[in-house]
């Protein structure tokens, strides 16, 4: 019996890739199960893939609107969170916020489109300008950072 599928992949796609060493696949999963309650038969899947090293990304995979009619269909991946590159897990409503600005840019996710409290806490809004910041205010906040950055002990 062949691994292989004729079944193509369905868009867009949410790739949640997670460490099975440090044992996030119930925070995969959920993070999997809140995108699909809110964006519902919008998103054609969600994977979750198992992986080690400490590693906690999600991609998605969509074909975005074009004004071009060629035959040619243009699919796009992009990164939506690194838990390594972030310095920690995404808040539920950011993850939303940022598929939605990929496959339904005029959705309104209600209550998740408030700032989050992440962002509350590291910037100031002055009239429609985010202001973050400065490095001193970025070390103070470091150490709380670092604390869910770090991988297991299992993971190099």
């Amino acid at each position: 019996m062949s691994n292989e599928t004729s079944q193509s992949i369905k868009l867009p796609r949410v790739a949640i890739t997670y460490c099975t060493q440090c044992k996030w696949m119930l925070r995969a999963a959920y993070f999997g199960q809140e995108l699909l309650s809110t964006f519902g038969t919008s998103i054609g899947e969600i994977a979750l893939i198992p992986a080690t090293g400490g590693i906690f990304t999600v991609y998605l995979t969509y074909q975005p609107p074009t004004s071009n009619t060629s035959d040619q269909v243009e699919t796009k991946e992009v990164l939506l969170w690194d838990r390594k590159a972030e310095g920690g897990f995404p808040e539920t409503k950011v993850l939303k916020q940022r598929v939605r600005n990929h496959i339904e840019p005029d959705k309104n996710l209600g209550h998740s489109d408030t700032p989050s409290s992440k962002v509350k806490a590291n910037t100031t809004l002055e009239g429609d300008v985010v202001v973050k910041p400065d490095d001193s205010e970025v070390a103070a906040n470091a150490a709380v950072v670092q604390k869910d950055s770090e991988g297991c002990k299992d993971c190099p």
